[in-house]
């Protein structure tokens, strides 16, 4: 395997790995795009001027044995904006169906009482 790729397979399979919660856990993050992007919006703004900032003052570099070599504007890696997308998205996603268990138990112990 092409190790310019295993970041953004990492990147996939996190995704395919917390996909299942937006069906069987009821995340709804997905069914969401508006309640989505407002979310993610922010914080890609900040993280992404946090990284410029970074690259420009040579605080930080990324690989290029372990980055495609797609640059964003201002030298940015796709990979990072792929990583600012991927892991909140799944922290979304565990959020909410905890969030669903929590109720689904709720509910059963007020039957019990």
């Amino acid at each position: 395997m092409d190790d310019r790729y295993q970041y953004l397979l990492l990147m996939a399979g996190c995704l395919l790995i917390t996909l299942p919660l937006e069906f069987l856990l009821r995340a709804r993050v997905y069914r969401q795009p508006v309640r989505l992007a407002l979310a993610l919006l922010p914080m890609l703004a900040v993280f992404i001027a946090w990284d410029v900032v970074g690259i420009v003052r040579g605080h930080w570099w990324y690989s290029e044995q372990y980055t495609t070599g797609i640059l964003l504007p201002l030298d940015v890696p796709i990979e990072e904006l792929v990583f600012f997308l991927v892991i909140p998205i799944c922290g979304l996603l565990t959020y909410e169906a905890v969030g669903t268990v929590l109720g689904w138990l709720r509910q059963w112990r007020g039957r019990d009482a």
